[in-house]
């Protein structure tokens, strides 16, 4: 077991039957969370409208970024898709690469990687939250798009949480020293293991739109539902 790979250990024991409990997420900002592990192993018929969505905008070959026990991964390759996963969890990796044999996979940060060209780019499961910080957006995307074929896309859910900061006179509590609402840091915990702190963002539209255009990027909403969440795709402009 990875004393700092709590996702991976919670994957691996979850693949070989060894027990497996679910995930507790830290937060700075909010309470303390469970990320079941059931839903790291999802299919097709419990994904969300936006999985949905994303899953019906997927072109060529496929880049699943943050892939994890990989759903997204397993039906898309079902489905003949040429599928790439990259994951940051050296132990997701290696069970990635253990029922997906037909996909090609890579144990690394999505922020240093560089190899091969994609149709398609996927970020599910908040996955702009890589970029960390609210000004490591753009660059964030600029890399992002230099993985592009011509005519590729960007696939990408976020939510905006401002909601989770009003009082009832819906005026805004979070700190006012932070940088952005959205900004978070959060620390994951199994049997315990622990990831350690780490820099996460939410991203409201508005935002998101505007950062896009300036890395040079179209963003088209797809979709959205109850919960503030939207999936948008983004293209290189012409």
């Amino acid at each position: 077991m990875d004393i700092n790979d709590p996702i991976g250990n919670a994957i691996w024991d979850y693949h070989t039957k060894n027990d497996p409990e679910d995930i507790t997420v830290e937060s700075d900002l909010v309470e303390d969370d469970i990320l079941p592990i059931d839903v790291l192993f999802r299919q097709f018929d419990t994904f969300s409208l936006l999985e949905i969505k994303a899953m019906e905008h997927c072109k060529g070959n496929v880049l699943d970024v943050g892939a994890a026990a990989g759903p997204h991964a397993k039906y898309l390759t079902e489905k003949g898709f040429d599928v790439t996963t990259i994951e940051s969890s050296p132990i997701a990796h290696r069970y990635l690469q253990a029922i997906l044999p037909q996909a090609t996979h890579y144990s690394a940060r999505i922020q240093e990687f560089n190899t091969g060209q994609y149709d398609t780019i996927l970020l599910l499961m908040n996955g702009i939250g890589l970029a960390g910080h609210l000004n490591e957006v753009q660059p964030f995307l600029e890399h992002l798009a230099s993985l592009l074929n011509p005519g590729g896309s960007i696939l990408c859910d976020s939510t905006d949480v401002q909601s989770i900061f009003e009082d009832d006179e819906g005026g805004l509590w979070v700190d006012l020293n932070a940088n952005y609402y959205g900004e978070f840091k959060f620390n994951m915990k199994y049997k315990g293991t622990e990831s350690g702190w780490f820099d996460w963002i939410y991203l409201d539209l508005e935002n998101f739109e505007k950062i896009a255009k300036a890395a040079g990027l179209k963003l088209t909403l797809l979709a959205e539902d109850d919960a503030n969440s939207f999936l948008v795709q983004l293209k290189k402009e012409a």
